[in-house]
């Protein structure tokens, strides 16, 4: 069984090693006897109708704007994949124009795809440091975060997860993230997939369960040297 992994403008966003978190997708796939294809989306590309996960990363303003028309051309198509159930994963810059609109510190509105039912406006400090969560489903998650935009979930939106140490979401309302049926918008880079085993065989299984009902679970991995990572990073300071 192949597992294809659709990776958003890898070239403008790819921020702070967001792209080990594609890497550790697939290793820990093949690991279990799974092959893998990965599938890059580049602006004037169309969506591939043979999806099994979606990722994004983190970018500039400038990567934004770049990517802007883009990905609204394509907003349909990924909304439909994500209201199918495709697990997915957007870091940082994606996961605001998977909102509703960036506001950039020069006025400019990037308008995003409304998946997530959030905006983002710029903030005039930096949230910088390391990152601890509480999720709901996945316990505690351990990344970094570096933005300065803002962004404020709507009244329905589930976070993530909410903030043990860190800045989250916009600093004050103590939420991290947004999780939207199986896609999670967040602003942990790191990567955060390789620190947070539990995070990646979520996005993997989910996929493995659409295109064969039968599986229910995943084959155990010795998870040893990942959480020794996770626990160095949760406490390192801020």
């Amino acid at each position: 069984m192949t597992i294809n992994i659709l990776h958003l403008y890898p070239r403008e966003m790819n921020l702070y090693g967001d792209h080990g978190n594609v890497l550790a997708l697939k290793q820990r796939a093949i690991w279990r006897g799974f092959d893998v294809k990965v599938i890059e989306h580049h602006v004037g590309d169309p969506i591939p109708k043979d999806i099994d996960i979606i990722f994004g990363g983190g970018g500039q303003d400038s990567g934004q704007v770049k990517i802007e028309e883009d990905l609204r051309a394509n907003g349909d198509a990924l909304k439909a994949k994500i209201e199918d159930g495709t697990p997915s994963l957007v870091i940082c810059g994606l996961y605001q124009l998977f909102g509703r609109y960036f506001l950039t510190s020069e006025g400019k509105e990037i308008r995003g795809i409304g998946i997530f039912d959030a905006v983002t406006v710029a903030g005039s400090e930096r949230l910088i440091g390391n990152i601890v969560i509480q999720s709901e489903r996945f316990g505690e998650v351990v990344g970094y975060e570096n933005h300065s935009g803002l962004t404020m979930p709507g009244e329905g939106a589930k976070p993530f997860g909410t903030v043990l140490k860190g800045a989250g979401n916009n600093g004050s309302d103590g939420t991290e993230g947004i999780m939207y049926r199986n896609c999670i918008g967040t602003y942990l880079h790191g990567p955060i997939l390789p620190k947070n085993p539990a995070v990646a065989d979520f996005l993997l299984l989910e996929a493995l369960k659409r295109k064969d009902p039968s599986i229910a679970a995943l084959q155990p991995l010795d998870d040893t040297l990942e959480m020794e990572a996770h626990r160095s990073a949760a406490s390192r300071p801020r």
